[in-house]
């Protein structure tokens, strides 16, 4: 039987998501706060939820795609939301980038009910949901994992069943430190070639070729050559992801003195009200302070 799933959250990478759900021939029914794209996904073919609660009484699944932990908390348990709405059987999926301790209190209450929980954020960027080629990271039960495959599949290409509740989320968490790090480290590289007079198209050229090469140098480099920073992932998103981080590695006692002041520069980019930029707007920073634009 073909499983009715739910979608709550259909920003930048939720709207693709969803739409892929939907032309795999998911019956879809769709929630967002604002009107815009649940009223294209319907236009699309999918019905619209007019609460999470009544958007999980329709449902076998549902997935939230949401900015922060208070918002899926509120989503999940808040007036009208999807623990109003969950019967014994319901999977509950969060695609969210959260903290990993509370999404292990949010699978508990969720299982007393009756309701299972994955969590299972994504890394791929507004790219990887257009293309259905997100890396997705899954914490949660086996037999709920293999339940959730086939939707995983329609959205994502890697995708790993890491360990069990809140395991996904403490992937994304070293994901994303390692992500904001990479950029930090390509942007300071470009504007140093820049500023010592050497081509830094040339030099991002040179350097895909060996060791240094990564998936960052290759699309966030990209970007800082072009000075294009429309967002793909938002900085005030990437700087509540680093403070996720942070609590996390100081919870576990594990230093992490590399990440620290790129979590610094997220907090000044937002200061300095670049925060709905793309992460790459790292680079701005040391431009600034060098005096000298890493542009082709």
């Amino acid at each position: 039987m073909t499983e009715r799933i739910g979608f709550i959250g259909l920003g930048i990478m939720g709207k693709p998501m969803a739409k892929h759900l939907l032309a795999a021939g998911y019956p879809l029914t769709v929630r967002d706060l604002f009107p815009s794209p649940v009223d294209e996904l319907v236009e699309a073919g999918a019905a619209r939820g007019e609460s999470a609660a009544g958007v999980a009484a329709v449902s076998d699944v549902v997935i939230t795609m949401l900015p922060d932990t208070p918002d899926v908390e509120a989503a999940l348990f808040g007036e009208g939301g999807v623990a109003e709405g969950v019967t014994r059987g319901s999977l509950v999926i969060d695609m969210s980038s959260i903290a990993p301790v509370p999404t292990r209190r949010f699978a508990e209450r969720l299982a007393a009910q009756g309701a299972t929980m994955l969590d299972a954020p994504v890394s791929g960027g507004e790219k990887g949901a257009i293309e259905a080629a997100l890396s997705i990271m899954v914490g949660g039960p086996d037999d709920a994992f293999e339940r959730a495959l086939p939707i995983f599949q329609k959205m994502g290409k890697n995708i790993v069943h890491v360990g069990p509740s809140g395991a996904g989320q403490v992937t994304k968490a070293c994901n994303q430190l390692v992500v904001a790090s990479t950029i930090e480290a390509v942007a300071e590289a470009l504007v140093l070639a820049a500023k010592a007079g050497v081509d830094p198209a040339k030099v991002r050229e040179a350097l895909l070729g060996g060791f240094a090469s990564s998936r960052i140098l290759e699309v966030h480099g990209q970007r800082i050559l072009d000075g294009s920073f429309a967002p793909g992932f938002r900085v005030r998103l990437h700087r509540k992801d680093a403070r996720i981080i942070i609590d996390t590695a100081a919870e576990l006692g594990v230093p992490v003195p590399g990440f620290a002041p790129v979590a610094e520069a997220l907090q000044r980019l937002i200061d300095a009200d670049r925060g709905d930029l793309d992460h790459s707007a790292l680079v701005t920073l040391i431009e600034d302070g060098a005096g000298v634009e890493a542009r082709a």
